[in-house]
């Protein structure tokens, strides 16, 4: 299957280099905010990256001065005028919950590259991928109760799942906005940087990521998540299952052969 040729003025880019394929969301004047077509064009490239191997990080970006402003309200707010919010954002949702699902489930690392602003579903695309990078300034916006909504596009996976129900209470009911200092310390950002070096130390840490196996991204990826709900005795039989696929590779068996010959 070939690669999706990004045109100029699509609503999301694709750039893959090596083992890392970036998506930049491509609505600038708008913020990046989510609409239809963005949905889609989203949910499109990232079934391509789940299905190609050669892919081990895709790093999500935004053009412009902001990550993303979230859901489009110019769109939502004609639909609530005429009526028809059922079956306009069911199917925005449908879309882009879809994106969401590919991006925890494939066995690639995802890493947010987040700077201006990340609010509503923006902030939770940003905490939702695997990892997130942010600039120094970013700012983030839960924006949900504001406008007296509960949280969607991943928001509550990403973000209960790093910080837990207390602090997920907080930050969608009584914080108007936080720093990316703030949540590095909370635990949803990997590191900030200054924002000239947002691009610079992405691909670094992509590049570092991109290292790994392929067999200890997935089995890591897929352990990690299943953790919190899943009994012991299963856990450890997935534990059990997962390294010894990833000790049947090549690149095992390499890097042991490696570690051996130094410690003679």
């Amino acid at each position: 299957m070939p690669a999706p040729v990004s045109k100029p003025d699509d609503p999301a880019l694709l750039r893959i280099e090596g083992a890392i394929a970036t998506i930049t969301l491509n609505r600038p004047a708008a913020f990046n905010s989510v609409n239809l077509a963005i949905a889609q064009k989203l949910e499109q490239l990232a079934a391509y990256i789940e299905g190609d191997d050669a892919i081990k990080v895709v790093v999500i970006e935004g053009e412009g001065r902001a990550f993303s402003a979230g859901g489009d309200l110019q769109t939502i707010g004609a639909a609530a005028e005429a009526n028809t919010v059922t079956p306009v954002v069911g199917e925005l949702l449908k879309h882009y919950h879809a994106f969401i699902e590919i991006l925890r489930r494939m066995p690639k690392i995802s890493l947010s590259s987040v700077h201006g602003s990340a609010a509503g579903a923006g902030m939770g695309l940003a905490f939702v991928t695997d990892l997130c990078i942010a600039a120094d300034d970013a700012k983030f916006t839960p924006a949900y109760a504001k406008i007296g909504v509960s949280p969607d596009g991943g928001s509550t996976v990403g973000i209960v799942g790093t910080v837990g129900s207390r602090r997920a209470l907080q930050i969608f009911l009584a914080e108007d906005n936080f720093t990316a200092q703030q949540a590095y310390e909370w635990g949803l950002v990997v590191k900030t940087v200054p924002a000239t070096e947002l691009k610079a130390e992405t691909r670094q840490l992509a590049e570092r990521l991109a290292q790994n196996p392929p067999a200890a991204i997935a089995g890591t990826k897929s352990l990690v998540y299943a953790a919190a709900n899943t009994p012991v005795k299963q856990q450890l039989d997935a534990e059990e299952h997962k390294i010894i696929m990833a000790m049947n590779t090549e690149e095992f068996r390499l890097a042991v052969k490696k570690f051996t010959s130094k410690s003679k």
